[in-house]
């Protein structure tokens, strides 16, 4: 199965999701946050972040959805950061508010080294990817799925 056309450039497009939706809206992209905190990872998501899998994992969890022109979501987003890597400069992706976090993940770079898998959701006919990024030597997974009041 193939991504529509009008969605493929923003599905395997690399840098900042959050400048291709705000060039797309024309404006600053809005978050609202659905859910943050604490929360134990599963199975699968220990294996894409690289961590043991057979002890539990506390992760900090932050689930979002953005918003560009309009008032229907685009993107469903979910930042998963394991609690080993939020020390120094990190510390502050706890406290991201409704700030995107592409905002601060691609301050000072316009790419950052990533591994990434695409899905297709049959049930809601979403397309999304998972984006397992290395920054300043931390794993964090990038969730998003797109919408389909983004087409």
């Amino acid at each position: 199965m193939t991504p529509p056309a009008t969605l493929a450039p923003y599905l395997y497009s690399h840098g900042s999701l959050t400048a291709l939706l705000e060039q797309r809206a024309g404006q600053a992209v809005r978050v609202s946050v659905m859910r943050e905190g604490h929360q134990l990872i599963d199975f699968s998501t220990k294996k894409l972040l690289g961590l043991p899998i057979h002890r539990p994992t506390i992760a900090w969890v932050r689930e979002v959805q953005l918003f560009g022109n309009d008032d229907k979501a685009w993107v469903c987003a979910k930042s998963v950061f394991a609690l080993t890597s939020l020390v120094g400069n990190a510390k502050r992706l706890r406290h991201l508010k409704s700030t995107p976090i592409g905002y601060v993940m691609f301050k000072n770079k316009r790419h950052l080294p990533h591994i990434r898998t695409y899905f297709f959701d049959n049930q809601r006919k979403h397309w999304g990817r998972n984006t397992v990024y290395d920054w300043h030597g931390r794993a964090v997974l990038v969730q998003e799925i797109f919408l389909t009041d983004f087409r």
